[in-house]
């Protein structure tokens, strides 16, 4: 059991209306399994609302803050003042219970693809706790938390910010021995002054460091600075990691393919060679630093680079897939889906996955293959907005792709600036795109949708894969 009635009220003071014991800990009926504790938090809609639905598809309680109506009188309750503090201190009553060693992820792009990468490289060496989603806000670490087994040996804990002074509370709730701050960009500008604040605000996660914890920080942005001289503050264990000559796992050959990429890089030194079963250079840096955190922990260095290589992206943050478009004539185009979110520096690694790229000449109505850019708006950048998107014009090797379409007020400024060859369509949402998705791609082309979430451009993404059809199934005896 995850969570008995008795911890649960020694943890959050609350007071319970029935002994329990819970497996899990939900905040959504939708995903809500039975045996689970259900959280009743307050957000767009009222958790409250739907405790009598949790405990009818088999809740074992509901955490609540006040007796909802239409009840039964034998219903499990634990009564608190306020859920969401509650759930935080069921988050730090699991943390200070386990064992298990914890590593903290931040960073203005990669930190859901690092906190995978974690997942599966210290799975390989012992039983690892991690949030199934982007669980990095104010609920989701102590959701994270909570849910964390008490036999776990590591965990890795995703903490986001969008506006000044979120991170470091977060990362003292989860404590962690070491923390990964993957890259600093301009994200969130809307909420502040500079990049600079931006780094600031990240270097934060170092303020929930265990005694003697570690950095593991990238070597190669302009704000390194200001991230050193924190963990130098905090008196932690600064570990650099990236291109550059100083750093202390640094990366000196990435071959980016179709479908992976090869990285040769020295580690204290030492040489390594690994793949990741995803191309970008991103990627390739954030292998980096993850190695570094198994090397902080005291894994075996080569079991930790060969499970590197098991990692592959998840869904809308570079998954690249092949979609049929006519199973007798086994033509096909490739997309690659990255439409979860966006800002300057991600869509810059994205495009340079799709420049690599190699298209498939002959198979379909154009005798060439082509590269072909679906961009939506970059939200929250604030003032400098506008220059950010033409400025994607700029991007080293953006001549290689054939077609980019745009999505998005902020996107307008993008079409001006492309070259009229370049130049694709321009529409103000994505729903005026989806109708023409078909006439947009041929068969060897390989087509990028990229992003922020507001935007919409998942839709694209959508109506992309339904132009797919289904392979021919193989039929055996009858």
């Amino acid at each position: 059991m995850l969570w008995t009635s008795d911890e649960a009220v020694a943890a959050t003071g609350g007071r319970t209306t029935a002994a329990w014991a819970a497996g899990g800990v939900s905040i959504d009926t939708r995903s809500l399994q039975p045996g689970d504790l259900f959280v009743a938090l307050k957000d767009v809609r009222d958790g409250h609302d739907f405790v009598a639905a949790a405990l009818e598809k088999g809740a074992v309680a509901a955490l609540v803050s006040r007796v909802p109506e239409g009840l039964s009188s034998g219903a499990a309750l634990l009564v608190v003042p306020d859920v969401l503090k509650a759930l935080e201190d069921l988050g730090r009553a699991a943390r200070a219970r386990t064992g298990a060693r914890v590593v903290g992820v931040t960073g203005s792009v990669g930190k859901t693809s690092t906190k995978e990468m974690l997942r599966v490289v210290l799975g390989g060496q012992g039983r690892v706790h991690a949030a199934e989603a982007s669980y990095n806000n104010h609920w989701g670490v102590p959701l994270t938390l909570a849910r964390m087994p008490r036999e776990a040996d590591f965990a890795v804990i995703e903490i986001g910010m969008n506006h000044p002074g979120e991170i470091a509370p977060l990362s003292r709730m989860a404590r962690p021995d070491v923390v990964v701050i993957t890259t600093v960009a301009p994200a969130h500008l809307e909420a502040f002054d500079s990049i600079e604040g931006i780094a600031h605000e990240k270097a934060a996660i170092m303020d929930g460091l265990s005694p003697g914890g570690v950095a593991v920080l990238n070597a190669d942005i302009a704000t390194h600075a200001i991230l050193r001289a924190k963990a130098d503050a905090v008196q932690a264990r600064a570990v650099t990691f990236g291109a550059a000559d100083t750093a202390d796992y640094r990366l000196t050959s990435v071959q980016i393919g179709n479908d992976s990429t090869v990285v040769r890089a020295t580690r204290q030194g030492q040489p390594v060679l690994y793949k990741v079963m995803s191309p970008g250079r991103h990627f390739a840096a954030n292998g980096l630093a993850v190695l570094a955190v198994a090397d902080a922990f005291g894994l075996d260095p080569v079991i930790s680079a060969s499970d590197l290589g098991r990692w592959q992206p998840p869904a809308g943050r570079g998954v690249r897939e092949r979609i049929m478009l006519d199973v007798v004539e086994e033509t096909s185009f490739e997309l690659i889906d990255d439409a979860f979110n966006a800002n300057p520096a991600s869509m810059a690694a994205s495009l340079e996955v799709l420049i690599h790229a190699t298209p498939q000449d002959g198979i379909g109505s154009k005798a060439k293959g082509r590269r072909i850019a679906i961009l939506g708006d970059m939200l929250e950048l604030g003032p400098t907005e506008a220059a950010l998107h033409a400025a994607i014009a700029e991007t080293p090797g953006l001549a290689a792709v054939d077609i980019i379409h745009c999505v998005g007020p902020r996107m307008k400024g993008l079409h001006a600036a492309l070259p009229r060859a370049q130049r694709g369509e321009w529409v103000e949402t994505a729903a005026e795109l989806l109708p023409r998705a078909r006439h947009l791609i041929d068969a060897g082309d390989i087509v990028l949708v990229k992003g922020s979430k507001g935007i919409k451009v998942s839709t694209m993404v959508d109506a992309l894969r339904k132009l797919g059809q289904p392979a021919a199934s193989a039929q055996g005896d009858v």
